[in-house]
């Protein structure tokens, strides 16, 4: 059995189809389906349970001869939560109460870190997983801050020599795009946002850039698609002895204005944008360049190309976004 926290969410849901196209174990999803639609990223799927993540421990310990691997989605993803005792509860208590089980039972172990970690990128975005490169690193908002702390904590014992699942690997997801977000609120891609005004015809808005270095719409993204994500979990599946922090970009920048461009070429229609000023709430602490730094997934031995962002773009755009049924 596979275990998926978050299973119902944006890229946890990806992950089990993925899983389920492998064909070779039961799956289980651990995650709050609450009144909205979120239970349509699993409609697809065969599932030999779903679990409410009150009982994740006690589930985890029933079936604990039979779980080959955890891979560990589910948080609080929102960077504007403010209850920062409820984030600390689901993003980095939850996620040590994990390890530990893996730990005791030798079972793998497949968490989500994120580039949220770097803060605004001052000292650079390299996946180093030494103590005293993490400690340099200051998260922006409460969300990074307590995936940094999860990161720092792991570094902490596997520096230690403590005992630690037999495969672990930690995840720094960039700007991840693609099926199954339509959930995620305000959290969703600016591709899912651009999406119905680019075809309807109307003007896409950017925000206007507040930075001298940076014209309007020129700020800077590492945007990965899903599938790529999804794709580096399934070769650390098929590669047990590969177990550390890495990077999950593409290792390429670009622009807020080379997406918006790319939505309305996938939909055969000319670009119009228009730039609004960047809320005030979020404008001392918005990151205006991410790229990830990919050596070290490179010479683990991950040999797959990344998705270009206008094939990235057309494959969602035409394949879901455009479709009456959007979910993978």
């Amino acid at each position: 059995m596979y275990v998926v926290t978050g299973g119902a969410g944006f890229i946890g849901s990806n992950i089990v189809a993925a899983l389920e196209k492998r064909g070779d174990e039961k799956i289980a999803v651990i995650d709050r389906l609450r009144d909205g639609d979120k239970w349509k990223n699993l409609a697809k799927r065969e599932l030999c349970d779903i679990v409410h993540p009150d009982d994740t421990l006690d589930f985890l310990e029933d079936n604990s001869t039979n779980i080959k691997a955890v891979f560990h989605m589910g948080a609080i993803s929102a960077t504007t939560e403010k209850n920062v005792d409820l984030i600390i509860e689901n993003n980095f208590q939850l996620s040590l109460d994990l390890w530990k089980w893996c730990t005791a039972h030798q079972t793998r172990f497949i968490y989500a870190s994120s580039a949220a970690t770097y803060g605004d990128g001052e000292n650079g975005f390299d996946d180093d997983i030494a103590i005293d490169v993490l400690a340099k690193l200051q998260p922006l908002n409460p969300y990074g801050w307590s995936k940094h702390l999860f990161d720092r904590r792991v570094a902490r014992m596997t520096s230690a020599g403590d005992a630690h699942p037999p495969q672990w690997a930690g995840l720094k997801f960039f700007n991840v795009y693609g099926p199954n977000e339509y959930h995620k609120g305000p959290m969703r891609s600016v591709v899912n946002k651009l999406y119905p005004d680019a075809v309807a015809g109307k003007e896409a808005q950017l925000f206007k850039s507040h930075h001298p270095d940076y014209s309007d719409g020129g700020q800077m993204r590492d945007f990965i698609y899903v599938d790529d994500c999804v794709d580096v979990m399934m070769w650390l599946l098929d590669n047990e002895k590969i177990s550390g922090l890495f990077n999950v970009g593409t290792g390429k920048s670009r622009s807020f204005r080379d997406l918006t461009i790319a939505v309305f070429e996938a939909l055969g229609k000319k670009p119009k944008i228009k730039f609004i000023p960047t809320p005030v709430e979020i404008r001392d602490k918005y990151q205006y360049f991410t790229q990830a730094n990919t050596l070290n997934l490179r010479k683990a031995g991950y040999k797959k190309e990344f998705t270009e962002l206008e094939d990235g773009i057309r494959s969602y755009v035409n394949g879901f976004l455009a479709n009456d049924d959007p979910y993978r």
